[in-house]
């Protein structure tokens, strides 16, 4: 059993290490991993995948005096157990541990944050040019995955980096699969260059002895390179790369050690946009995860001998209820049309791409090429719904606006984890679209309260002419629900009142429901009786029962899992305000203006004073009286 783990405190101890003791660090740096991430959950799959690749960079380049930026992240773990973070590895995407993805106020060694993808290549670029411009000298290495590569951004930050003819390194770990099947024409550009992965070694290695030759070397090289111009087309698998102005080494095999510890030295050498291409296996090492790659992307806590995620009977997540609802609308609507970027399984649209693949549209990680090209499907008599995380939406807020609001067009936006989303912490917390999407024209904006009523949203947008809306969390409600034989058509802009209240109210809007309802329910032992109305609609609100509430309430007290600026609460606000009245005290409660950090839902909420027990104390205190509720709800 070897050991050298425990004795790696940085980078450097990998100088002491030869190819068969790196080998065996490999095993233990796996073995951590599926250990670990079997307890917190987390990016398992890809992590496994990139061990040689990360130990071979760490041996060639110095962190953090060169600076690594990893796009994503979800390929960071290797690369936090090098550079001192071994000890803290346990408290992975925990409560105030160490996160997921890479922070630049958590160790020194990672040089640029991420959570969302293609933007390694931009940044890195970035630093590329402010190190120019203090005359330094260290290398700048970006690691983007194939399937990071299909966004826009990775495609701009490629162009202009090969314009600027910089020393920067790109190395791309090509394992052919991202979270959902990798699509489009660059996936099928990266599968062609696996089938010649001898080009590029030749196509140097000839060119360097071609030059050697004495007297007539040169003369020889520079002929053969014209014509090499003339067939190049048909021969060269990176060719695209070396358009764009980048060195191609590749494809080369991302789990040998000593042939990707070469590689990097000879990209180090050179001084100008370099791209490695390095084939990768998803999972390497465990074989549920080498079998199940996607299963293991994203993954909960686990039994490591079988793979078999642990996981209680429980009801339907807001995920799966969506899912079932475009199952059963497309039997009603055939003009329905399911979109996607690269996450029809996350998203509860894996079901509907297998029954209707001709109404189904995965376009890999491009959220703003997706809601334009609803956009383009509702201008031609298509019902499209894209459904995307709320947190991945903020990349289509331009297509929003211009192509789909602007013109009024039926393009339905389902937000699946708004709100708090627990451990992937604030690069994916759903924390900002109530309040971004409810400043643009002619669009209206949902959010239920249980499962069922998501349902009904989504049966009322589909008879909408305009854009709408749906926002919902991760998982599922507290107290379950019932699910009605039939979905029921909702009046547009109409609140429910759920618990009788004149002089409090609580007007809560989605996730917050049920909290407000529970928090009713403890201040009932302080003597106080708070009314409780779910919302539904962020825009447009019900106006009449929210001036009805101005003139009969002495306190009002709004509810959201959403910041608070500009947010559900600033809505309410600003209808009293503008109609004129005095109305009562309003008290807004929501997510403060900061990042939220990583932790369980329940966590954040209780930090937060989010939760029902501390929703029923600052309500106590909002209206001034002694709070006599229990400690916890």
């Amino acid at each position: 059993m070897t050991c050298y783990l425990k004795n790696l405190c940085s980078p450097d101890d990998l100088d002491k290490l030869d190819f068969e003791q790196l080998a065996a660090l490999a095993e233990e740096i796996r073995e951590l991993m599926i250990q670990t991430v079997s307890r917190t959950g987390g990016h398992l799959a890809s992590n496994l995948g990139v061990v040689e690749l990360t130990l071979a960079l760490h041996k060639v380049f110095d962190s953090p005096r060169d600076k690594f930026v990893f796009d994503v992240g979800h390929q960071s773990y290797v690369h936090k157990i090098l550079t001192g973070r071994r000890d803290q590895f346990e408290s992975l995407r925990t409560y105030k541990g160490i996160c997921g993805f890479p922070r630049r106020d958590e160790s020194e060694h990672d040089a640029f944050g991420a959570g969302h993808s293609s933007t390694s290549v931009s940044a890195a670029l970035g630093m590329a040019l402010a190190r120019d411009m203090r005359g330094e000298k260290h290398k700048v290495i970006a690691v983007i995955g194939d399937g990071s590569l299909t966004g826009g951004l990775a495609f701009e930050g490629l162009n202009h980096a090969g314009h600027l003819k910089r020393d920067l390194i790109v190395v791309l770990n090509d394992n052919e699969m991202s979270i959902s099947k990798n699509v489009g024409a660059v996936s099928h550009y990266l599968a062609k260059m696996r089938l010649t992965p001898t080009y590029s070694w030749a196509k140097h290695n000839i060119e360097f002895f071609l030059r050697r030759i004495p007297a007539i070397g040169d003369s020889v090289a520079n002929t053969a390179e014209r014509m090499k111009s003339s067939v190049k087309y048909l021969l060269v698998p990176g060719m695209f790369f070396e358009e764009l102005g980048f060195t191609y080494l590749g494809p080369i095999d991302g789990h040998d050690l000593p042939l990707l510890v070469e590689v990097m030295e000879k990209a180090k050498s050179l001084h100008t946009p370099v791209l490695v291409h390095v084939l990768t296996q998803k999972g390497k090492g465990y074989a549920p995860a080498e079998c199940r790659a996607d299963k293991f992307h994203g993954v909960g806590p686990f039994c490591v001998e079988s793979g078999k995620t642990i996981k209680a009977a429980q009801a339907p997540t807001y995920t799966s209820v969506f899912g079932d609802a475009m199952m059963e609308m497309a039997e009603k609507v055939p003009q329905l049309v399911g979109i996607t970027a690269a996450m029809s399984d996350g998203t509860g649209l894996d079901r509907f791409a297998a029954k209707y693949p001709d109404r189904f549209f995965d376009v890999g990680i491009a959220e703003q090429h997706a809601v334009t090209m609803a956009a383009g499907l509702a201008s031609q008599g298509k019902r499209p719904v894209v459904a995307v995380y709320s947190t991945f939406s903020q990349r289509a807020y331009d297509s929003l606006i211009h192509d789909v609001c602007l013109q009024n067009l039926p393009v339905i936006i389902a937000l699946d984890r708004a709100g708090l989303v627990g451990e992937d912490g604030p690069t994916h917390h759903g924390t900002f679209d109530m309040a971004f999407c409810r400043i643009i024209p002619n669009l209206t904006i949902m959010t239920p309260k249980d499962e069922a009523e998501l349902r009904d949203m989504l049966y009322t947008a589909l008879q909408l002419d305009g854009p709408v809306v749906l926002r919902y969390p991760r998982g599922r409600s507290d107290d379950g629900f019932t699910m009605p034989e039939q979905p029921n058509r909702l009046p547009i802009g109409k609140a429910e009142r759920l618990a009788p209240g004149d002089e409090l109210v609580l007007l809560a809007a989605g996730t917050m429901v049920q909290s407000a309802l529970k928090a009713a329910e403890m201040l009932k032992q302080s003597g106080v009786q708070a009314g409780v109305i779910n919302a539904r609609f962020v825009k447009p609100l019900d106006t009449e029962l929210i001036l009805e509430l101005a003139k009969t309430a002495r306190h009002l007290v709004t509810l959201e899992e959403n910041c608070l600026m500009g947010g559900f609460g600033s809505a309410v606000w600003e209808t009293i305000n503008a109609a004129g009245q005095v109305g009562p005290k309003v008290l807004r409660l929501g997510l403060p203006d900061c990042f939220v950090e990583q932790g369980t839902r329940a966590e954040l909420l209780e930090c937060l004073r989010l939760d029902p027990a501390g929703i029923a104390e600052q309500v106590a205190a909002f209206i001034g009286v002694e709070y006599h509720g229990p400690a916890e709800a």
